[in-house]
């Protein structure tokens, strides 16, 4: 049986995991766990909410995947000041907009190149469960999404700002090249409930599919959902492991997303 992108069930636990104290790792280089979260902030045009615990889908772009003069006759046409909050149908129609472009394979699409590909998966990887839970991702040709549950002490701006910095020097260096890497800012979404949570979750996983690059999640290797199909893969099918079982019903992981009073500052 195959089995359906989405949050395994012990999920629930993940998600309250930020009720324990964490430790700040000594590493040099590594924030230390006192740096301030932000709340509802902006960096450049994109409103973005920072609070640690809080779980949010992220995406970031390469710097040709959408060309900037066609966002900005977007928000032109919406009439978008920037000081709307995330959830205005407008902000949404920017986002629906761009990933349809974004799909569409547009620019350099350096991501495709495997060995630029896990470059961006392993940095990912790397501070999971120090800084952040990681908890779905997909490295798709021109862009990557990622979900992930925030820690004390590591504001979400600064996480995403090491994955950019890092990721841009070791990939312009695989691919023999020089300058911006990745479209400024970054957009992402606080979740909500449960309901939502799945819905990002699938959505995510399913991004290549819906893009025309596979036929199911799994296949795509840059990705949560490739993990998920080994794994089950190696279990014979049986529709569930104990890494990965089944997905739960949105109502029982509703009561721990907790939505944060909503106000741009």
């Amino acid at each position: 049986m195959e089995k359906n992108g989405g949050p395994p069930a012990e999920f629930i636990l993940i998600l309250t995991m930020s009720d324990f104290p964490i430790k700040s790792p000594g590493n040099a280089g590594i924030l230390p766990a006192s740096a301030p979260h932000k709340a509802w902030h902006s960096r450049g045009y994109l409103p973005h909410f920072d609070h640690p615990g809080l779980v949010q889908s992220i995406t970031f772009r390469l710097h040709d995947s959408v060309p900037a003069d066609v966002i900005v006759q977007w928000r032109r046409e919406l009439k978008l000041t920037g000081e709307e909050e995330a959830n205005d149908p407008r902000c949404v129609e920017v986002r629906v907009r761009i990933e349809k472009y974004a799909d569409q394979g547009r620019g350099e699409c350096w991501l495709s190149d495997p060995a630029v590909a896990k470059v961006v998966e392993d940095a990912l990887l790397y501070f999971d469960g120090r800084r952040y839970h990681l908890l779905a991702w997909c490295v798709m040709p021109n862009h990557v999404h990622v979900l992930i549950e925030t820690h004390e002490g590591f504001p979400l701006g600064d996480v995403i700002h090491t994955w950019k910095s890092y990721t841009a020097k070791e990939c312009n260096k695989l691919i023999k090249r020089k300058g911006d890497f990745w479209m400024p800012d970054y957009y992402d979404r606080f979740i909500r409930d449960g309901h939502h949570l799945q819905k990002v979750w699938r959505y995510i996983e399913e991004n290549p599919v819906k893009a025309g690059l596979c036929a199911k999640a799994g296949d795509w290797k840059w990705s949560s959902a490739a993990g998920s199909a080994a794994i089950l893969a190696a279990s014979g099918g049986a529709g569930g492991t104990p890494a990965f079982p089944a997905p739960p019903s949105p109502t029982s992981l509703s009561s721990c997303c907790s939505r944060p009073q909503s106000r741009l500052s």
